[in-house]
C-alpha cells in the first residue's frame, strides 16, 4: 500500500509541473499588463516601468518562471498584488470557506444521488426511472449561475426564507475560530445560534453546487446497479426468493459503487474548481471569489497559487479514491 502511494505521488509531480507551466504561460500571454493595473489609471509610463522592474515583469518569461519555481519549492507562493499580503496567507484564510461549501455540496450530491440511482435501477423502465433520467439530464445541463439566481429570487427575494449571500448574518457574532469551518466551530463553541445561521447561509450555495454532482452520481449509480442486477449470482438469489431490497442493500450496492466512488472523487475536484461561479454569486468568501478578484486585477501570483492548490487537492483525492477502492473491492486491493 505504501509503495502504491509513493508511486502515485511520483506520478503526480510531473502533472503538477505541467499544470504550472500551462497556467503560467496562459496568464502571462494575456494582453493585460499587471504593472499598469497595479499602478492605476493615472500612472505615468515611468511609474509603470518602476513597478514592472520591482515585480520582475521586465525579465524574460523563462527567467520569471524559474524564479517562481524556486519560490514554490521553498513553499513561497509570492505576494498578492491585490492585498499586499502573502498569497499563502490569503488562501489559508479563505480555504476553509470553500472546503465547507464543497463538502456540503458533495454530501448532498452523494447522499441523494446514490439512493436515487438505486431507486431508478430497481424500478427500471418505470415512470419513476424515466422521471429520474429526465432529472439527471436537466441537472447536468442547467448552468449553475442561472440556477443560483433562480434560487435567490425564489427563496430569498420572494419567500424570504433564506439569506441572499454571505456566511453569517451581519448581526451574528462569529464563533471562535478553531478550524475556520463555521459549522464545526459553532458546535465546538456551543453556539447553536451561529450554527443555525451558518446552515441557513450555506443552504442555497450548497444546493446550487450539488445539482450537477447529484445528477452525475445518480446516473453512475443507476448504471452500476443495473449491471450488477444482471449478474448470475443476483439472478439466482432472486429466483431463490431472496428479498429484493435486502439483496440490493447487502450484495448489489457493494459491487456497484466502484465507478460511483471514482466519480465522487473526480467530482470533489470539479466542485472545488466550480465554486468560483457560485462563490461570486453568493458573495461566499472562499478561494473562488479570491480567484475572480485576482483575474480582474491581473494578480498572476494568486491565480497560479489557486490553480496549483486545486491541482494538488485533485491529485490527493484521486489517490484516496484508489485506496477506498481497495477497501470496497479486495480484488483492487490485491493490485495496489
Amino acid at each position: 500500500m505504501l509503495r502504491f502511494v509513493l508511486r502515485r505521488v511520483l506520478l503526480v509531480l510531473p502533472v503538477l509541473f505541467g499544470l504550472l507551466v500551462l497556467t503560467f504561460v496562459l496568464v502571462r500571454v494575456v494582453p493585460n499588463d499587471p504593472s499598469a493595473a497595479l499602478a492605476g489609471q493615472n500612472a505615468t509610463p515611468q511609474q509603470i516601468a518602476e513597478i514592472r522592474a520591482k515585480y520582475g515583469f521586465d525579465q524574460p518569461l523563462i527567467v520569471q518562471f524559474g524564479i517562481y519555481l524556486r519560490q514554490v519549492a521553498q513553499a513561497d507562493l509570492g505576494t498578492s498584488i491585490q492585498s499586499g499580503r502573502p498569497v499563502a496567507r490569503d488562501i489559508l484564510q479563505r480555504l476553509p470557506a470553500t472546503l465547507e461549501l464543497t463538502f456540503a455540496a458533495l454530501f448532498l450530491g452523494a447522499g441523494l444521488g446514490v439512493p436515487l440511482g438505486v431507486l431508478a435501477a430497481v424500478r427500471h423502465n418505470t415512470w419513476l426511472d424515466h422521471a429520474l433520467r429526465f432529472f439527471t439530464v436537466g441537472g447536468v445541463a442547467i448552468a449553475s449561475f442561472w440556477f443560483a439566481i433562480m434560487l435567490q429570487l425564489l427563496f430569498s427575494m420572494q419567500l424570504d426564507l433564506l439569506p441572499l449571500r454571505g456566511r453569517l448574518g451581519t448581526a451574528m457574532a462569529p464563533p471562535a475560530q478553531w478550524t475556520g469551518l463555521l459549522l464545526l466551530d459553532s458546535l465546538l463553541a456551543w453556539r447553536l445560534d451561529a450554527f443555525v445561521d451558518a446552515v441557513r447561509h450555506l443552504a442555497l450555495p450548497a444546493v446550487t453546487l450539488s445539482l450537477g454532482a447529484m445528477a452525475t452520481i445518480t446516473r453512475f449509480t443507476r448504471s452500476g446497479v443495473l449491471e450488477t442486477l444482471e449478474k448470475e449470482y443476483v439472478l439466482y438469489e432472486i429466483a431463490a426468493g431472496y428479498p429484493r431490497w435486502l439483496l440490493v442493500a447487502v450484495y448489489v450496492l457493494r459491487n456497484s459503487v466502484v465507478a460511483t466512488i471514482t466519480q465522487i472523487g473526480l467530482l470533489f475536484g470539479a466542485l472545488l474548481a466550480g465554486a468560483v461561479v457560485v462563490e461570486s454569486i453568493y458573495d461566499w468568501p472562499g478561494i473562488g471569489s479570491y480567484a475572480v478578484a485576482a483575474i480582474f486585477t491581473s494578480d498572476y501570483k494568486a491565480i497560479l497559487a489557486v490553480t496549483l492548490l486545486v491541482g494538488v487537492v485533485y491529485s490527493i483525492v484521486n489517490i484516496l479514491v484508489d485506496l477506498i477502492h481497495g477497501l470496497v473491492d479486495r480484488r483492487v486491493a490485491a493490485e495496489l
